[in-house]
């Protein structure tokens, strides 16, 4: 007896089946009900044209949901021609007379049982001393000591709460290093969330080598890491690296990401949902002030999952349909703001300089034009 090979999927997949496979049957729902209810689709594709199969890889990506494929070996040449250049994350060879033994993970960022209360905190942006004051009148204790390698952030937080971290850790203010050691520590130490923003991935190129034009504060956390240790750029690649687009906790109350995510993308995890987390609504191209053209999308936003994110600087911090905005500016002059969850109290301390340039206006992106 031959036998069977485990695989481990993603709750919320399309799955396409190829040769004699012995497995879970394909299902008979509709595909695009399954996804939206979240639930995984198997599709028997054996007997399905390309332009079939293709119809359902849109159905999947307009659910932002990813695509497998399992096949026989003797099924996995037609796989392959059939597949072609379809966006499939992974293809598992079963072999012929085995069966398939799937098991259902949760999506990564669906993390609903991690349960609040939080503390979340917008944009640092490198501003250290800020961040280790917002955090005392949150009611943690932050204490820096050491060098080198050595430096560390020993944190005492509140009874029952932790913070959580939009991302932007990096770039503009004068001492990017000292905010990752206290946010890499207190993550480390369960004290801690963190999400994914703009200027910790562009962080990562350059610690790769693959940034050689540094703009917009990048020059500055370049200098600062450029101080520090390579075992210590390398912890940094490594944490941030690891950080999700955005998070969905507390039972299905909250969403965090770094700039917004929208209610259909929640929970999922494909390379459009990461992107929107990044970077919100954009139009992919330049305005006239040579920034990125940004629309406010929480005008849209119908949901009862709260969303709390940054990345655009606003003056007045206020809730949006069930959505806010927790970047007020702080590198610029403005200052680190957080909002308790779920008391929805907002808590903010002063910058104590300012550290770069605005480029345009505080204020949210005007809506996205009707066409």
């Amino acid at each position: 007896m031959i036998a069977p090979m485990a695989i481990e999927l993603p709750e919320v997949a399309l799955v396409f089946l190829f040769g004699d496979v012995a497995s879970s049957a394909a299902t008979a729902e509709p595909v695009a009900e399954l996804l939206a209810a979240r639930r995984l689709a198997i599709v028997d594709a054996t007997g399905l044209s390309r332009r079939e199969l293709e119809a359902h890889a849109r159905t999947a990506a307009d659910a932002y949901t990813r695509v497998y494929a399992i096949t026989s070996a003797g099924g996995a040449d037609l796989a392959a021609k059939r597949l072609g250049t379809l966006s499939v994350i992974d293809t598992f060879v079963v072999p012929d007379g085995a069966t398939a033994e799937i098991t259902l993970r949760p999506v990564s960022t669906d993390q609903r049982g991690e349960l609040g209360p939080f503390d979340i905190i917008g944009d640092v942006h490198g501003c250290a001393d800020e961040l280790v004051e917002l955090l005392d009148r949150l009611g943690y204790r932050v204490v820096l000591s050491g060098e080198g390698n050595a430096r560390r952030a020993r944190i005492e937080p509140p009874s029952g709460r932790r913070a959580f971290f939009v991302g932007d850790l990096v770039d503009r203010g004068p001492n990017s290093p000292d905010v990752l050691r206290i946010v890499m520590d207190m993550v480390e130490a369960g004290h801690a969330l963190c999400v994914a923003g703009n200027h910790d991935v562009a962080c990562i190129r350059w610690l790769e080598g693959k940034v050689h034009h540094l703009a917009h504060g990048m020059e500055h956390t370049a200098a600062q890491l450029g101080r520090e240790t390579a075992t210590f750029r390398q912890r940094v690649q490594t944490f941030l690296s690891d950080l999700k687009s955005h998070l969905w906790v507390d039972g299905g109350r909250l969403a965090v990401a770094h700039a917004g995510v929208q209610e259909k993308m929640i929970g999922r995890a494909t390379g459009r949902v990461r992107a929107f987390a990044l970077y919100g609504d954009t139009e992919g191209k330049p305005g006239a002030d040579g920034l990125p053209i940004r629309y406010h999308w929480a005008l849209d936003y119908a949901g009862e999952t709260a969303i709390v994110y940054g990345h655009t600087p606003v003056a007045e911090i206020g809730w949006v349909n069930n959505t806010l905005c927790v970047d007020s500016g702080c590198c610029f002059g403005g200052a680190l703001t957080a909002v308790r969850w779920p008391e929805r109290e907002i808590v903010q301390v002063p910058a104590k300089a300012v550290y770069a340039q605005r480029g345009r206006p505080f204020g949210h992106p005007p809506a996205r034009p009707k066409r």
